[in-house]
């Protein structure tokens, strides 16, 4: 039966009324475990550790080790993220394992071409950008070992093996890969190591061609064997030092002896009777998620119609608030006074809403006081993963190196590709975002979960840079007003703005385009907006829906069965 097709039953896997546009994936209904990741190899690894008997942090630290390997691009052990954790107890945790500027770091480090758009972020030799000096202290292997240590069920050993054997053995390139590579051939071509893995003999790997990583497999048992202390405390940091000192970044022993991931409480809010849980600063979502959807709730937006100009209207003039908003308040809280309060309280969204115009759409100031002028850009290229297992727990883990291959760095003899995170900085001294010892980046990763009385409804993510907590908003929307099924929800058309340009997929009319331009808007047509959409639905019968979107290669697998009823015996006959 096609996706869109309504059944003869109701079917919460079926909206009720069926969207205009076509799924190009189809979702998997289960009731003992799902798993949802960018690469059929990574959800492989994942089901593996729950058909072992591990529980989702399992499963998901098993898919994240599995992603460094079969999308080197966007994830490692060299990178950072968040992890938002749902236990079974029914306790959300938040583990920020995001990178941080090294002690020897200072705001004036880099040399900035321009003050203003669109060269702001910009410095000379693009030394925040490529090469060692962009290269932030690593918190991604911090977050996955304390998650799996505090949570998890099954030994690092066990959950690690399956990205070794696929680090051994070899994996058939996918496209997306490929297309990765020949666009960042050019610095790739400069490190001896990431040449010689990703264009050998000065030829792009192609699709089907088989990829073994030596070095990393190797690397991956140092990590089995030692932990995280082998790159915090031992060799591999060693190593990591060695090479970006050399190549004059400013990464030391000292930098990942020190570093420590935070564990922080969920940003939570309300939204038609759904309660909206996820990261705070420094990331964006829980933030400006609440506060763009309780703008939102004073419209009737199921019955404005997914698509219409008036709903594509209202999400541009609230994002472009959101990201007024974010632009002077949003940063690492250890170094910045983030009004939280303020900016998901109803009072303060209705005096926005107040000012809102259905038929003019408008520039909007921070309505809160200024940090900052100009918010540095992220980079699109990211991963993320949603898992659960029938005990009740959830994990919706978004991860990355930031750029694509990070700094294009690879760290020798070890595989290891190194983040470059220092992008994700002001250059320039004085703002909220600029650079000092220790300071954590901001993001906009949106690891989000929603309940209905209590129970999970749903948990999502994706990677996207700064359109990803605006295309996790959606999402949300899709589900709770358009009453849209998961598969429907995930692979929906998008639109994004944080000011300028209004970005819309090919699933938006031109009449609808034509209209909003009438409006105001500076309307253009993208491919896509943000990346793979990640989700779980949970039903009221116990069983999950797992949905991935056709914006990368994501994969659901879902679990059934299980073990034979107690007490069956065969006949001795």
């Amino acid at each position: 039966m096609p996706i869109n097709a309504a059944p003869s039953a109701p079917d919460p896997d079926v909206p009720a009324v069926s969207p205009a546009f076509l799924c190009e994936k189809t979702p998997v209904r289960a009731t003992k475990g799902m798993v949802v990741t960018n690469h059929p190899l990574a959800s492989q690894a994942a089901s593996q550790m729950l058909l072992s008997g591990g529980n989702a942090v399992d499963a998901a630290v098993a898919a994240l080790f599995a992603l460094t390997v079969v999308e080197p691009m966007m994830v490692g052990v060299l990178g950072g993220g968040l992890l938002h954790i749902r236990l079974a107890d029914g306790t959300h945790r938040v583990i920020d394992a995001l990178s941080t500027a090294p002690a020897a770091a200072h705001a004036g480090m880099y040399e900035t071409v321009s003050d203003g758009l669109p060269d702001y972020q910009l410095t000379v030799g693009r030394r925040n950008e490529t090469g060692a000096a962009a290269v932030a202290v690593p918190g991604a292997l911090a977050g996955w070992c304390e998650a799996l240590q505090r949570f998890g069920r099954l030994p690092l050993g066990d959950v690690v093996a399956p990205a070794i054997q696929l680090a051994a053995r070899g994996f058939a390139v996918t496209p997306y890969l490929v297309d990765c590579i020949t666009d960042t051939a050019a610095d790739l071509a400069r490190d001896a190591g990431l040449s010689r893995l990703f264009l050998p003999g000065g030829r792009t790997l192609q699709t089907g061609d088989r990829l073994v990583q030596g070095d990393y497999a190797a690397t991956l048992q140092t990590i089995a064997d030692e932990g995280a202390d082998a790159l915090y405390h031992g060799p591999l940091g060693a190593a990591l030092a060695t090479a970006i000192s050399g190549g004059g970044g400013t990464i030391a022993v000292s930098d990942l002896r020190d570093y420590a991931t935070v564990t922080r409480d969920v940003v939570r809010s309300h939204y038609r009777g759904f309660e909206i849980v996820g990261p705070p600063p420094p990331s964006s979502a829980g933030v400006h998620i609440a506060q763009m959807l309780t703008i939102l709730e004073g419209y009737d937006i199921g019955a404005l119609g997914f698509g219409s100009a008036d709903n594509v209207h209202l999400l541009a003039e609230v994002l472009k608030i959101a990201f007024a908003d974010r632009a002077v308040a949003t940063a690492d809280p250890a170094f910045i006074d983030v009004p939280v309060a303020r900016l998901i309280d109803p009072a303060y969204a209705a005096e926005r809403r107040a000012a809102l115009s259905l038929d003019q759409a408008r520039d909007w100031p921070p309505g809160i006081p200024a940090g900052r002028s100009l918010m540095p850009p992220e980079s699109p290229n990211t991963t993320h993963v949603t898992i659960a297992d029938s005990e009740g727990n959830v994990v919706a883990a978004t991860q990355t190196i930031n750029s694509v291959f990070g700094a294009r760095v690879m760290v020798p003899g070890t595989g290891m590709i190194a983040n470059n995170y220092m992008f994700n900085f002001d250059p320039h001294p004085g703002k909220a975002l600029s650079i000092a010892p220790g300071k954590r980046v901001f993001t906009s990763q949106a690891p989000m979960m929603a309940l209905k009385d209590g129970r999970i409804a749903y948990a999502l993510g994706l990677p996207g840079g700064l359109r990803i907590f605006g295309s996790a908003m959606q999402a949300l929307i899709n589900l709770i007003d358009h009453g849209m099924g998961l598969q429907e929800a995930v692979e929906a058309p998008r639109v994004w703005t944080q000011g300028w340009d209004l970005e819309v997929e090919r699933g938006v009319s031109e009449a609808v385009q034509a209209e909003l331009a009438r409006r105001g808007h500076r309307v253009t047509r993208v491919g896509r907006v943000a990346g793979g959409m990640n989700a779980i639905a949970f039903h009221p019968d116990g069983s999950m829906t797992g949905a991935a979107c056709w914006r990368a290669d994501g994969t659901v697998i879902g679990i059934g069965g299980g073990l034979a009823r107690p007490g069956v015996r065969f006949s001795a006959h």
